[in-house]
């Protein structure tokens, strides 16, 4: 009879500490996870030293749809990094929940979640396309009108479980998406 108080009390202490542990990892002023992915809403942003406007402005975006990480926040502030790991403070009304990537390389966009499938066009490095979804290794993307199946490991704002190893074929010949062109995803 001992060891069964002993084993349920045991058992009531792990599941507080599970829980505790849970609660922590939501506990957040906004109530969503931290480090999550968030995008630029605006075309001229300012990333702050500090989570305040008197703070000095260490970086000036001027990309909206900017996919950014947040890796801690204030009621008010979020602390993020950006695509080349620079780190700084924004205002919470100048980011956007929608999820966008940002290609690290020569990126096909496939018809299909596939090797196979044609491809759609191509995003060269530093574009910013609009994330639909992951699955099986592959992430549904849109940009500039053209809509595709990409490999997540040739882009920033995907995480690790999202990612797959392999590694798609270079094609030449398909529209390229242009890094210069603005396109904001962080309005509907």
């Amino acid at each position: 009879m001992r060891s069964l108080i002993t084993l349920i009390a045991c058992l009531t202490f792990a599941g507080s500490v599970f829980a505790a542990q849970d609660t922590e990892h939501t506990a957040t002023p906004s109530g969503q996870a931290v480090p999550r992915f968030v995008s630029l809403k605006v075309d001229v942003a300012n990333g702050r030293s500090g989570p305040s406007s008197q703070h000095p402005i260490a970086w000036r975006y001027l990309r909206a749809g900017l996919p950014m990480e947040v890796i801690a926040e204030t009621p008010d502030w979020r602390r993020v990094r950006d695509p080349e790991g620079e780190v700084t403070w924004m205002h919470r009304s100048i980011l956007s929940g929608r999820r966008s990537v940002y290609t690290l390389e020569e990126t096909s966009l496939h018809a299909r979640d596939s090797e196979s499938s044609p491809i759609e066009a191509v995003a060269g490095a530093g574009v910013i396309l609009s994330l639909e979804r992951c699955r099986t290794g592959w992430c549904r993307v849109e940009a500039q009108g053209f809509r595709g199946w990409v490999r997540p490991h040739t882009l920033w704002g995907v995480y690790p479980q999202e990612l797959d190893s392999e590694t798609g074929p270079d094609v030449d010949g398909n529209p390229a998406l242009s890094p210069s062109v603005a396109h904001d995803t962080a309005l509907p």
